[in-house]
């Protein structure tokens, strides 16, 4: 096993160390004569250098072991700081202390002004801290900036908030091969209006940004406006691009903290992309129960393929499972997630298993060759349009497939099941969400049984959660399709709106509510609910996601209302009327206790509605889902009338 290396180091001799070792013992050198003589011009005395050259080289020789010891031969001066200055002061003054004894003892301070002694100390700074201060300079080109003023050819922005961000960013910006040229500051704090970070001048708040932009001359009308307060949540995002899309000015962000680059690199500027509208605040969440949960147990994904799945797998993969199972009907999404996996952890163990929750023997096999702790079930069907034509098919997959994947779990002593459901499954007017209200009741069940000693361990957490922007069925990627088609984008209806969520803070939370001690949260029979903040209008998202690509909504860009789809509603609710919720100790998790279903009913229905989905027949199967969930009210041309609990 190879040492580890030692923080103090030797410093290694190269000749660009020499050489800053050889400057600064020079400047050393000049810097007690130059003090001297400033002290006898002052007062009009005639002295002579030559008077001085033993105490010179005396100090010189101190100065070059004091700088060594303090370090600041290290210091590289192309990036000069304050922590450099500071070096400098600390080595200028133990210089001095040590030398001032030295000198008192060979010569008693004779002819030596005590005054030309303090003065030293600042000249020695000077002569120090200005070559490598000049030196940065010229390195970042702004020196060359200041002495030869051409014509400048880079972008003028303006930064929403004078946060750290946007002080590194003008930091950056002041070298000489940078982009963007930074033409003043934005921010609500009226305490900075009229002051200066870095030379730019915060001009205001970001209501009067039109205004700001109006009073600038020509030049210096800014192109794009940088968001550099990652503190900004999504509304004040929009107003933005509402404010910025008639001035003809783009927006843009700087990376978050949590976006990490390389040392030495500037901060890139990035697109505002829908997350950023959405600007869902970012939760605290308990990484290390997550991590017990997973890591060295073995990981099967259902779906593992899909949007939810795939980022199940990844997120899974980062918490340093024993091995993971990839169960995925599709063999391109299984191809896909199997090669990313084996690019970004190769050293992971894996096993691409193509097949279909619906086919019993096929989970079986799966379960009995890979042994499982932990199954993830994200395979489902979620279109809703597409179920609405497939009634049977649906109910095959969300339901079946749910009862064989769960009844595998109990079978294999799994551990724990994850069934990831949807808000479509409350006071449902379709067909998908009726039969994912119905795979929530198999879980359900199952797990009161593992409460009362029916049945062996296996505890079933089932998840609910609303839309994920970005999704394969999600109306970003039918925008962002339909914006590079030249429009127009297409909305079901003026008023409908959908709760959103991002993917990754879906998984995660997902994987925060199973990881949540039964000691602290007493879930049996219950459902976790994701929190997902307040409903946006998909027409709001058309006009926005417009805006972001530079154009004018209804001018460029149509909007074209189609009218509700097979099984739609105006309005999604993540709860019903009659659920009492309960919180939970994780910010953005609620528990909720819908309706429990006599286990002997729950199956001999289910069983009928298998037989009508075999034999394709859709009457029998709405009325059989309707018998298991009453409040089921099917919408086969759409619902257009507003929920009692969404008013």
């Amino acid at each position: 096993m190879t040492d580890k290396p030692k923080l103090d180091s030797p410093l290694r001799l190269n000749h660009r160390v020499l050489l800053v070792a050889a400057h600064d013992i020079v400047m050393a050198a000049i810097s007690l004569p130059l003090a001297i003589w400033l002290r006898f011009w002052i007062v009009d005395i005639d002295w002579s250098p030559e008077e001085a050259w033993l105490p010179t080289l005396v100090f010189a020789g101190v100065a070059g072991v004091v700088f060594q010891y303090t370090g600041l031969y290290r210091g590289i001066w192309h990036f000069a700081s304050l922590r450099d200055m500071l070096a400098i002061l600390r080595g200028s003054l133990l210089s001095l202390l040590i030398f001032l004894p030295l000198l008192f003892i060979f010569t008693r301070l004779a002819d030596y002004p005590r005054s030309a002694l303090v003065m030293q100390v600042f000249i020695l700074m000077l002569l120090l801290a200005g070559p490598r201060i000049l030196y940065r300079s010229w390195k970042e080109g702004s020196l060359a900036g200041v002495l030869w003023r051409g014509e400048d050819r880079r972008v003028p922005v303006v930064l929403i908030g004078s946060s750290l961000a946007a002080d590194t960013f003008i930091r950056e910006m002041e070298r000489g091969n940078a982009a963007y040229r930074v033409v003043g500051i934005v921010d609500d704090s009226t305490g900075r209006h009229g002051r200066d970070l870095r030379g730019i001048r915060v001009l205001g708040r970001m209501a009067d940004l039109a205004a700001i932009v109006a009073g600038m001359r020509e030049l210096d009308r800014p192109r794009r406006i940088i968001v550099a307060d990652e503190r900004i949540d999504g509304r004040t995002i929009r107003d933005l691009v509402e404010i910025a899309a008639p001035l003809g000015i783009s927006v843009a962000r700087l990376p978050r903290m949590t976006e990490f680059r390389k040392e030495g690199e500037a901060p890139q500027v990035q697109s505002v992309d829908v997350e950023d509208l959405l600007g869902r605040p970012q939760r605290v969440l308990d990484r290390s129960a997550v991590m017990r949960l997973v890591a060295g147990r073995r990981v099967l994904v259902t779906g593992a393929g899909g949007t939810i799945g795939s980022e199940l797998v990844r997120q899974v993969a980062a918490l340093d499972p024993a091995a993971i199972v990839l169960f995925e009907q599709s063999e391109h999404a299984l191809y896909q997630i199997d090669m990313e996996l084996s690019e970004r952890y190769p050293g992971l163990p894996r096993v691409a298993v193509l097949g279909d929750v619906r086919d019993p023997d096929s989970v079986e096999s799966a379960f009995a060759a890979q042994r499982p702790d932990i199954v993830l079930h994200a395979a489902a069907y979620k279109h809703v349009p597409l179920v609405e034509a497939n009634v049977g098919e649906g109910l095959l997959t969300n339901v079946r497939g749910t009862q064989i994947v769960a009844q595998a779990c109990q079978r294999h002593n799994v551990a724990v099941m994850v069934m990831i459901s949807t808000d479509k499954a409350v006071n449902p007017t379709n067909v998908m969400g009726a039969t994912k209200r119905i795979a929530e009741m198999i879980c359900q069940s199952l797990d009161l049984e593992r409460i009362t000693g029916r049945t062996n361990g296996t505890q079933y957490v089932t998840v609910r959660f609303g839309n994920v922007l970005g999704s394969s069925g999600s109306v970003v990627p039918l925008f962002q399709r339909q914006l590079s088609n030249g429009g127009p984008l297409t909305v079901t209806h003026p008023d409908v709106t959908r709760f959103f969520m991002t993917t990754r803070e879906a998984v995660e939370l997902i994987l925060q509510a199973a990881a949540m001690p039964s000691d602290q949260v007493h879930a049996e029979g219950k459902i976790f609910v994701l929190d997902m903040g307040e409903p946006v209008r998909i027409q709001d998202l058309a006009r926005q996601m417009i805006r972001l690509a530079g154009l004018q909504p209804d001018k460029d860009i149509k909007i074209a209302f189609t009218g509700l789809r097979p099984g739609e509603k105006l309005y999604e609710e993540v709860l019903h009327s009659a659920e009492t919720t309960v919180a939970t100790p994780q910010d953005g998790i609620m528990l909720a206790a819908p309706r429990i279903v006599d286990r002997a009913e729950l199956d001999r229905t289910i069983a009928s509605l298998i037989t009508s989905a075999q034999q394709r027949d859709t009457a029998a199967l709405i009325s059989g889902i309707t018998t298991l969930v009453p409040e089921f009210q099917h919408a086969p041309n759409g619902q257009s009338a507003t929920p009692a609990s969404a008013a």
